[in-house]
């Protein structure tokens, strides 16, 4: 049975140029920083970088979304550190709102303001 996310991980190739770039975007600090995985606690979910990117082609087929609190102030500011944008947000329904970015390795990283959804 499921039990709900837990990790997603993104294959990076250049792991020290990741680290940078989430550490910039997200401000974030990893808490597991090794040459081979660096992981990030992000809300009690784990995302994880892999530098080994033999196998995976540039991007993804499926979106994770992260929860923000606010989207518009999230785009506002991913636009002043030119972030390209992958999906513009938009409203899904009622106070929903979903959003994605790439980052510099080709993923895409989903976004999304769910004020019903709460974390028990």
């Amino acid at each position: 049975m499921l039990q709900g996310l837990r990790t997603i991980v993104y294959y990076v190739g250049d792991l020290e140029a990741a680290k940078e770039w989430y550490k910039k975007i997200f401000e974030i600090e990893p808490y597991f920083d090794e040459p081979y995985y660096v992981g990030y606690n992000i809300g009690g979910f784990e995302l994880g970088l892999n530098p080994d990117d033999s196998g995976y082609s540039n991007g993804n087929h499926s979106i994770t979304y992260w929860g923000v609190e606010n989207i518009a102030q999230t785009f506002a500011r991913f636009a002043e550190l030119q972030v390209e944008i992958h999906q513009k947000p938009e409203n899904v329904g009622g106070n929903i709102w979903v959003g994605s970015i790439f980052d510099p390795f080709g993923n895409v990283i989903g976004l999304i303001e769910n004020p019903e959804f709460k974390l028990p």
